[in-house]
């Protein structure tokens, strides 16, 4: 049908335009849109424990979210801290809010802006014949130096164990294995296991089922970082929570990378590590379960505080509770389990 010759020009003109947008490049993809990298470095080698970070990273969910992320592994005798100062990573993985409070005090200005374990896995592993906190009076306790920092202050006032007890632990279980009156310290996905495996009957005692305030798995960045780079710090813990939501939900991608990152990884130890983590709710219970992965309050960030400075562990006077953390990153990534 021929058009009035009135509509021609704007006929013309509209296909014009239909062809120009035909012809044209397509819009560029989100993930081909340019990313920023990003260095994330853990406190230890590649496990479950960490698992969340990993899966973020085999599935794409870093990138998806603008980032190239690299992720380093910390290991004995590794600062991980002094590292980061020094520009070589943007955030790490504090072992706790607490060591990163005290880390602060130590000259580092470093914040914790997520927590990804809502309780801190630390653990006492006694012979069967103990059955609550209450029994390791007269036990030898063997822990290793960082507790004196930490939980071992907590564990004397709240239940009246002593210095006394208290031996070296060399990262061995041999000589729990070999003596019944021994008690050793451990992370809960962990050595349990491994003295499982050598046919020994414990048990497991975990600080935070009776108060122990502390957080776990954190993300803590130098302040300069938050300054400079805000974005994205808020992207990585966005992404991050998002990977922990996937690894639970089904872990083999992130497994993989571990494997990968660190061969001495077994199936037997990730599948016993990833079930105590769904078992304890490490990463989705408390606060997590309605605020969301990662996320740290002020209630807990001020009892953690609290304890330090009632231990003496802290000088409030050096370092106030509010430079210690910031809430809005993990508050804004909202990602419920």
């Amino acid at each position: 049908m021929r058009l009035p010759s009135a509509f021609r020009p704007a006929a013309l003109a509209g296909l014009a335009a239909l062809v120009a947008a035909t012809l044209a490049p397509p819009a560029r993809a989100q993930s081909d849109a340019p990313v920023e990298n990003f260095t994330y470095m853990t406190n230890w080698y590649a496990q479950a424990e960490h698992g969340g970070f990993y899966q973020a990273l085999a599935q794409g969910i870093y990138r998806k979210h603008g980032l190239n992320v690299t992720i380093r592994m910390g290991g004995p005798q590794v600062n991980i801290t002094q590292i980061m100062a020094a520009g070589q990573a943007d955030c790490v993985m504090g072992s706790s809010d607490i060591q990163m409070m005290q880390t602060r005090e130590g000259g580092v200005p470093v914040v914790n802006v997520a927590a990804f374990f809502q309780k801190d896995p630390q653990v006492l592993i006694a012979h069967d014949d103990v059955k609550r906190f209450e029994d390791l009076k007269g036990k030898t306790i063997l822990i290793g130096a960082q507790a004196n920092r930490g939980y071992w202050p907590w564990l004397k006032a709240r239940f009246g164990l002593t210095d006394e007890q208290a031996r070296p632990y060399t990262f061995n279980i041999q000589p729990f294995v070999a003596d019944k009156n021994a008690v050793q310290q451990g992370y809960l996905t962990s050595e349990p296991f491994a003295i499982q495996k050598a046919g020994v009957k414990s048990t497991v005692l975990m600080f935070s089922d009776f108060g122990y305030p502390a957080y776990a798995t954190t993300v803590s960045c130098m302040e300069r970082t938050l300054q400079g780079r805000g974005r994205q710090v808020a992207a990585f813990i966005k992404a991050s929570a998002e990977g922990w939501k996937s690894y639970l939900a089904d872990p083999a991608p992130g497994n993989a990378l571990i494997k990968k990152e660190n061969p001495n990884m077994t199936d037997e130890q990730l599948a016993y590590s990833v079930a105590k983590l769904k078992e304890m709710g490490m990463v989705t219970g408390g606060d997590a379960s309605a605020l969301g992965i990662g996320v740290l309050t002020d209630a807990r960030a001020k009892a953690s505080y609290d304890f330090l400075v009632a231990a003496k562990l802290l000088d409030p006077a050096k370092v106030p509770l509010a430079a210690t953390y910031r809430t809005e990153y993990v508050r804004d990534a909202r990602v419920i389990p």
